[in-house]
Order: structure tokens, then C-alpha cells, then sequence
């Protein structure tokens, strides 16, 4: 088994999500990085980075070719779990334009295999401005489903009319807390009620702390809370526990 995947962890059994409010409607938070609206059956996952180790190697930067492998099991994984009728992808789902032309066949294969029988839906990105190629699924800017805007890119404003009920990525959030004289860093889902940031679910993806200025333009200071992932469990903390890296 290879350095990534070997950190795949089982999400087969039955998911616990920690349940939230945005803009009305109730949402699940599920410690792989995916919101889940049952309502509407449909699963959310931001930043996947799809072959971001090939896109490195072509620049001559060489890491372990195993990030689209690791982060597709940790999708199935999740996709086994919670049965979606529909998968939104918000961006960034592949590192590059080129990123689904160089999907290798068995990943292809894979990723084809999950979309079967339900609607799929990619939000470009922009690492991905473009329709993947040779994949199933609509590409969108951005979509809205009931009360509810889903895009990859925050709109850079607070409680403004167009910020109220959006869901994005591209921020790569985590945040960091100190505890009993430890200090912990982990991926995190960041919200007010009205909008809400998804952590990147890719296997090579980094992370911006949460109180770095660019999430001034979008939270209120000290008026927003964040969910660590954990093993198993989201760990929830005001945005006043929080400190910058």
C-alpha cells in the first residue's frame, strides 16, 4: 500500500454529521471535508486537485504520483457512505486545465464508476476554468438550489445579499487552537449561518489559517466559528479560541 493511501481511512459505516444552519436550511458537516444536504440528497466536496503530483513532475517537481489514487478512495469511501443522488464538485477539482486529459485510465474508470446513476455537477474552478475532458457530469460557474449558492470562489463581502446562502471553496481553510498547552492545526470547515467554507478534500492540498486577512473581506472578526476535522468527529471552536500561525 502506498504513503497516501495507506492513511485512507473507512467511511463505509453510517455517517454522523454535525448538523448546522445556513440561510435557513439545515446542512451536515462530515469529518471527511463533505457537506451533506439531505434534504436535497446531495453531497458536497470542494478542491480535490485531481493530479496535482503530474502537474508538479512536469515542472520538473517530483512527489509521490499517488494524490489522485488516495483522494478518489477517500471520495468512495464517502460516496459509499452517504448514497447522494447528486455530487457537486466546487472547483479546483482538477490542478490544471490539462488535469483531466492526464487522468490515467484506471482513475478514469474509477471516478465514471461513482458518477453512475446520479447527477454530477462541476463548478470550474480556478485551477480549472474549463469542462473536464471525457467525463460525465454539467459544468457550471456556479449553481443555485433553492436557497442555497454553491461556487468556488467566496464573494468578497460581508452580509451582503449575495453572500447570503453560499457554499465555496478555494480558501483551503484550517485553523489552529491551543489546548493544555498543546497546539493543534487541522482542515476546517469555517461559517456565520450565512455562508459556509469547505476544507479541500485533496490528498496534496495545503491549508490558509483562518485568521489570515484574506477571510477579512467575508467574516465578521470573532464572529465565526470553525470544525476541525477529526478522526471521526468534527471539533467545533468560536473564532476567539483561535490563533494564526
Amino acid at each position: 500500500m502506498n504513503v497516501l493511501t495507506s492513511h485512507v481511512r473507512n467511511y463505509q459505516t453510517a455517517p454522523v454529521c454535525h448538523d448546522i444552519q445556513i440561510n435557513g436550511q439545515l446542512v451536515g458537516l462530515h469529518d471527511s471535508g463533505i457537506l451533506w444536504w439531505p434534504d436535497e440528497s446531495l453531497l458536497v466536496v470542494a478542491d480535490l486537485h485531481l493530479e496535482k503530483g503530474s502537474s508538479y513532475a512536469r515542472r520538473g517537481v517530483m512527489l509521490p504520483p499517488y494524490d489522485t489514487g488516495a483522494t478518489l478512495e477517500k471520495l468512495a469511501g464517502v460516496m459509499d457512505a452517504f448514497d447522494p443522488a447528486c455530487v457537486i464538485c466546487l472547483g479546483d477539482s482538477f490542478h490544471d486545465a490539462d488535469g483531466s486529459d492526464r487522468l490515467p485510465a484506471p482513475y478514469r474508470a474509477m471516478l465514471t464508476t461513482l458518477q453512475l446513476g446520479r447527477e454530477w455537477i462541476w463548478v470550474t474552478g480556478n485551477h480549472d476554468p474549463v469542462a473536464p475532458v471525457r467525463l460525465c457530469g454539467e459544468t457550471v460557474d456556479e449553481i443555485t438550489v433553492g436557497p442555497l449558492k454553491f461556487r468556488h470562489e467566496p464573494v468578497e463581502e460581508i452580509g451582503v445579499e449575495r453572500a447570503a446562502g453560499e457554499i465555496c471553496g478555494h480558501l483551503h481553510p484550517v485553523a489552529r487552537v491551543r489546548r493544555f498547552g498543546r497546539s493543534i492545526r487541522r482542515s476546517c470547515f469555517i461559517t456565520d449561518g450565512t455562508r459556509l467554507v469547505l476544507p479541500a478534500f485533496g490528498a496534496l492540498t495545503g491549508g490558509l489559517n483562518v485568521t489570515d486577512r484574506a477571510y477579512a473581506t467575508l467574516f465578521n472578526r470573532r464572529q465565526f466559528s470553525v470544525f476541525l476535522l477529526g478522526n471521526d468527529r468534527l471539533f467545533p471552536f468560536t473564532a476567539s479560541r483561535l490563533v494564526g500561525d
